[in-house]
């Protein structure tokens, strides 16, 4: 147990700092971005919003995918299982149960869930700030 803890800790750092350096690079361009003159301050809203989901979800990806590339290094799913679907399904807590893990690594699921659950709402929250920064620039630019 104390194996996949360690090896769940440690994958899940590596997502925080992943997700640390994008939230980060998303606010600053979200600052920058809302200081821009423009004719047209709904499509500069929606386009900022746009790319910010994007690029979240972009980085969920990539979380996933380094859940996956642990799952391969420590042979946690059955041969035969697609490693960043079952990736995906923990991360999202979606859970169909289609696919299980190795007995000995029963913990990395709950833990890829715990992960993702805290990013997403961490995602959320950035989502919240972007918008709220844009609109209250757009909201100058239309007065």
């Amino acid at each position: 147990m104390l194996l996949q803890l360690l090896v769940g800790t440690a994958v899940s750092i590596c997502n925080i700092t992943l997700h640390s350096l994008l939230m980060t690079a998303v606010v600053r361009v979200s600052r920058s971005t809302g200081s821009m003159e423009t004719s047209h301050p709904a499509l500069l809203l929606t386009c900022v919003m746009i790319v910010t989901a994007l690029v979240l979800m972009g980085a969920h990806i990539c979380e996933v995918i380094v859940w996956a590339l642990a799952y391969i290094a420590v042979d946690a799913a059955p041969d035969g299982s697609g490693m960043v679907y079952f990736a995906f399904v923990n991360y999202t807590t979606l859970g169909y149960g289609d696919v299980t893990p190795r007995e000995e690594w029963k913990l990395l699921g709950p833990m890829t869930a715990m992960n993702g659950v805290l990013l997403f709402g961490w995602s959320t929250a950035v989502i919240f700030h972007v918008l709220s920064k844009a609109m209250a620039n757009t909201g100058r630019a239309m007065a």
